[in-house]
């Protein structure tokens, strides 16, 4: 009877061992998947930084080619102010002739001959220095009007661009264009043309 228990009871202990065992690498493993995995867990809109089109406007409308900056775009900023240049210069030459030729009409008007204009007032009747005044006014007009529409497109350039900054264009769009060469057999003329194929 002793013998038997002493054989007994090594098997059975061997046996609760193993079922402790089990249930603590089950218990382990259970507790491996309910632990969240930061990397899977977090979207990946949350874990890049968001890119904000009403950012990139306000950046725009601050301060023009610094949305374009926000976005990205380096190479838009020396054209953004190429044109805000060249306009400046039209709306500083434009102003300073329609001052000129408004001062001269206004001397040739009063028949000051002697005064700060008198070599424009010698050389052009007063309706020329009217016309001449008149046109550099409207060519001041139209460069400002420029100016604004330059600086609304600044605006909306970045905006744009923000709104497509993560839009994600796939490598199998693509678009080819061949050369399109009809049977022969069943045109009496021959004709060519192209062939636009567009894969999605």
């Amino acid at each position: 009877m002793i013998t038997k228990r002493i054989c007994v009871l090594p098997v059975q202990r061997t046996v609760l061992i193993i079922v402790l065992l089990f249930s603590l690498v089950d218990m382990g493993a259970e507790c491996q998947t309910i632990k969240p995995d930061l990397k899977t867990s977090v979207p990946d809109s949350l874990m890049e930084k968001k890119h904000s089109p009403s950012k990139a406007t306000i950046m725009s409308a601050l301060l023009p080619g610094l949305g374009q900056v926000y976005n990205k775009k380096y190479w838009k900023v020396p054209i953004i102010y190429a044109g805000f240049g060249v306009l400046t210069y039209f709306i500083v030459t434009n102003a300073q002739e329609y001052n000129t030729f408004k001062g001269a009409y206004i001397e040739s008007v009063d028949s000051i001959f002697n005064g700060k204009y008198a070599d424009l007032v010698s050389k052009y009747t007063a309706n020329d220095l009217l016309s001449g005044r008149e046109y550099y006014r409207r060519n001041l007009e139209i460069s400002c009007l420029l100016t604004a529409v330059l600086y609304v497109l600044n605006i909306v350039d970045a905006s744009v661009d923000a709104n497509l900054f993560t839009y994600n264009v796939s490598k199998d769009l693509t678009i080819k264009l061949d050369p399109l060469i009809p049977d022969q057999v069943h045109q009496r003329k021959l004709l060519t043309g192209f062939k636009l194929s567009i894969k999605f």
